[in-house]
């Protein structure tokens, strides 16, 4: 079993970037993203434009992410998968950078993070941003920076963990789907089974209810009803 989470919106309260462009970047990222809900872009290119357009220090950056809180029950959902052997993957069409800052303040920095790459360099003493997408497919039907599909399916026994319209497209691929939210009502609107939760509390819960079925069942999926 390995367990994949989404970040923004799904740890952390609030989606990062949003936070950081509405802080630090230039106005013009809401027209980007625009753009992105009408389909005319992808969300990797969206993301890229979006985050070149961050007006901040590195230390302001850092300052500002500093102001970003994660669910308080997550650090205790890790310790309980650790006891289990079960390794859990950040996997997030969001920033590198950002997400590792965030989870250093909870000592969590260690756990494997799948997202999109930040580069910062200084020019002429201005601060520059850069992002790149080595987790991209050129056959993502999403155009993502971070084709969590093709991340995934590397593993047989896969828990998936999510809240939003990043992690539609690889909602039908895990043998486990915990929804909450936006993802909640595509899974509802698709027929996919999966188990609510608010909050990871809820996930440790379940987790600990499913883990004997697996262990009867580890080459087949069972079955969850939506809750």
């Amino acid at each position: 079993m390995h367990v994949f989470c989404d970040f923004d919106g799904t740890i952390s309260l609030e989606d990062a970037t949003d936070f950081i462009l509405e802080r630090l970047a230039s106005p013009a990222w809401e027209d980007i993203e625009q753009q992105w809900k009408q389909g005319l872009i992808g969300s990797a290119e969206c993301m890229a434009r979006q985050i070149a357009l961050i007006e901040a220090t590195r230390q302001e950056l850092d300052g500002a992410l500093d102001d970003i809180a994660i669910d308080p029950t997550f650090p205790a959902f890790i310790d309980f998968c650790w006891a289990q052997g079960i390794p859990v993957t950040i996997i997030s069409d969001g920033v590198d950078y950002f997400i590792k800052r965030i989870l250093a303040r909870h000592n969590l920095d260690y756990l494997p993070v799948i997202a999109n790459k930040l580069t910062i360099s200084g020019v002429n003493g201005h601060t520059r941003y850069e992002l790149s997408s080595p987790y991209s497919d050129i056959d993502c039907s999403s155009a993502a920076g971070v084709c969590k599909c093709r991340s995934v399916e590397a593993f047989d026994t896969r828990v998936y963990i999510g809240d939003g319209r990043s992690d539609f497209c690889v909602s039908d691929k895990p043998e486990l789907v915990f929804a909450k939210d936006k993802l909640a009502e595509f899974c509802t609107q698709q027929a996919i089974p999966f188990v609510s939760y608010e909050n990871f509390s809820d996930l440790t819960q379940s987790l600990k209810n499913a883990l004997p079925g697996f262990n009867r069942h580890h080459e087949s999926a069972p079955h969850y009803a939506t809750a």
